[in-house]
């Protein structure tokens, strides 16, 4: 299967800033006025063909890596949700600080720090609680994919494409079911796990906009199998989770 080699480079040098200078210290943070915007956009989430929540994303090319903004609501409840994530990445698409706030009903908040060569998350359930630690032995390459910010398997499915294709003759070949393993991260769940990325070729899929021809890949681990559909400037249009009937739909 061919793509365009140069549409695939342009995105993965904005996502991981391929072509930054000098890393940055862990804690700094970027302004969102001060990087370029990569993507953007809503994701409705379905659940047996019913919108049950909304999470709106951002991605940013920023002078040191990228940063990736998401707030997730629920909607047709009798008690809204409300949480949001900030990811940071360094020039090479490793992991400099990634947060996530609880807003409504609660308030609770958690963070992912690289520390020597491991991870350390910090958590707290509520501002009168005793805030908790816990070290996780996995590099700064690992990928979050936390629970609701979808948009994380959007920059996995990048990172994917960038890992297991190669180019020839200025094209990227991706051959049919091509796979390549990724570890990963869940901070809601406290838990790692390794997950396998596949080629499945392209496929005609029904859409608001009409019917598009689109990229599949199959995301997998023990928790669950996910499928995504991609259209040619590498942007996530629909997910699936299989046997859930749980749908994601760009807006």
């Amino acid at each position: 299967m061919k793509l365009s080699y140069r549409l695939l480079a342009f995105m993965m040098a904005l996502v991981w800033g391929i072509a930054a200078s000098a890393a940055p210290m862990p804690k700094e943070k970027e302004k969102e006025h001060e990087g370029k915007n990569i993507d953007s956009g809503s994701f409705g989430v379905f659940q047996n063909g019913h919108r049950v929540g909304t999470e709106t994303f951002s991605i940013y090319q920023t002078g040191n890596g990228s940063v990736i903004q998401s707030e997730f609501k629920t909607e047709n409840s009798p008690t809204s949700a409300v949480q949001t994530s900030e990811m940071h990445l360094t020039a090479s698409g490793e992991i400099r600080r990634y947060e996530w706030k609880e807003l409504s009903p609660e308030k609770a908040e958690s963070v992912v720090l690289p520390n020597a060569d491991f991870l350390t998350q910090k958590w707290s359930a509520g501002p009168n609680e005793k805030e908790g630690e816990q070290p996780y032995l996995l590099p700064a390459s690992t990928s979050i994919l936390d629970d609701y910010f979808f948009i994380h398997r959007e920059v996995l499915a990048w990172k994917f494409l960038s890992a297991a294709c190669k180019q020839e003759k200025g094209q990227v070949q991706c051959p049919l079911k091509q796979r390549a393993q990724f570890g990963t991260m869940n901070p809601h769940q406290h838990s790692s796990a390794q997950l396998g990325a596949e080629f499945l070729g392209r496929e005609k899929v029904s859409l608001k906009s009409g019917q598009q021809d689109l990229l599949k890949l199959e995301l997998k681990n023990d928790s669950g199998t996910w499928q995504l559909w991609l259209d040619d400037q590498y942007k996530v249009m629909r997910m699936s989770v299989a046997g859930e009937h749980t749908e994601v739909v760009r807006d």
